[in-house]
């Protein structure tokens, strides 16, 4: 099944290191009980780390990492618990009726939601708040103006019915992003900071085959660093960027660090070098490993290196860190 919330967890695949903190929620509904998924997924994040998950399998709000078990209590864990549980029925229903918005009768579906915070650096802030269907964006919140925009013609009924004066659910996300979501985010920041902000150097290998006599494909292995915000490109000659025609996600290592793969064809000439950048939190100062040709003998164990790593593991969906109402479609 293809998932919202999977392309909106790496949209900072080739960005620089983020210059702050983010809280986010996902949330799942999927319409078949025998599909692989529970019926209603949680899972919380604070940066790339998830911190939080619940299932209706489990019935159970639950820490992930090892600051969140030592600094919230059994209150915590059973008001959270609660709040998951009292979601659960909303979500049903909600997947249900944008399946009938949609005319469809079976089939597995799945009705998404995410939100959250940002703190920067600089101390501005950002929140956002969407909603998805079947991996298509749904319906999404103006922030700004705290109002529901809909984003397919399936969605009228539904932003007419939340931005009523009767309801005025944007109001209250709007509220709960700039005056629940930042705390929040800070005490995480706090309970988590030696773990959230580590900082781990990435190693590179970079290696070339030879497609034909005028072309070979060169590729930059970058792995081992956290945390996961990145930046790797190919130059030419120091000073020309190469855009890439093949880029891996950022994929996850069991050791907590990441790696990603940059690839790209150029002309066989001697008489140009290429090198691969790397721009990552952990540096003074960018990384440049040069391309030299007798280094293909590496190819082996580099993509031994490659294979041993553990795929991304499956974006399920959050919920609320505080308890508060979920509106029906």
């Amino acid at each position: 099944m293809r998932l919202f919330v999977a392309a909106l967890l790496c949209v900072s695949v080739i960005g620089v290191h983020s210059d702050g903190h983010t809280l986010r929620y996902y949330y799942t509904a999927v319409s078949d009980k025998g599909s692989d998924f529970p019926e209603f997924s949680i899972v919380g994040y604070v940066d790339e780390h998830e911190f939080i998950n619940y299932n209706s399998d489990s019935h159970l709000f639950r820490p992930v990492t090892q600051w969140m078990e030592k600094n919230e209590g059994p209150e915590y864990w059973e008001r959270q618990t609660q709040g998951a549980k009292g979601n659960e029925p909303v979500f049903r229903h909600n997947v249900r009726t944008a399946m009938s918005r949609f005319n469809q009768t079976g089939g597995i579906h799945s009705f998404q939601y995410m939100y959250g915070c940002e703190l920067r650096d600089d101390g501005t802030t950002e929140g956002y708040d969407q909603y998805g269907y079947d991996g298509r964006e749904f319906i999404s919140l103006d922030t700004q103006r705290g109002i529901y925009i809909p984003t397919m013609n399936e969605a009228q009924i539904t932003t007419q019915r939340w931005n009523s004066p009767e309801e005025r659910v944007g109001e209250i996300q709007k509220n709960y992003l700039e005056n629940i979501c930042i705390p929040a985010l800070k005490r995480y920041i706090e309970y988590g900071r030696e773990d959230l902000e580590r900082r781990v150097r990435p190693e590179v290998k970079v290696w070339g085959h030879r497609q034909s006599d005028d072309v070979t494909r060169l590729q930059c292995l970058v792995y081992g660093f956290h945390p996961r915000p990145v930046e790797v490109k190919w130059m030419r000659n120091g000073k020309d960027h190469l855009p890439s025609d093949e880029m891996s996600p950022i994929l996850p290592h069991p050791d907590g660090t990441y790696q990603i793969r940059v690839s790209v064809e150029v002309p066989t000439k001697e008489a140009d070098t290429y090198s691969c950048h790397v721009d990552h939190s952990s540096l003074k100062e960018v990384l440049t490993k040069k391309y030299e040709p007798d280094n293909g003998t590496q190819f082996t164990m580099i993509i031994a290196i490659a294979c041993a790593v553990a795929i991304i593991a499956v974006i399920l969906v959050g919920i609320f860190c505080y308890k508060k109402r979920q509106s029906y479609l």
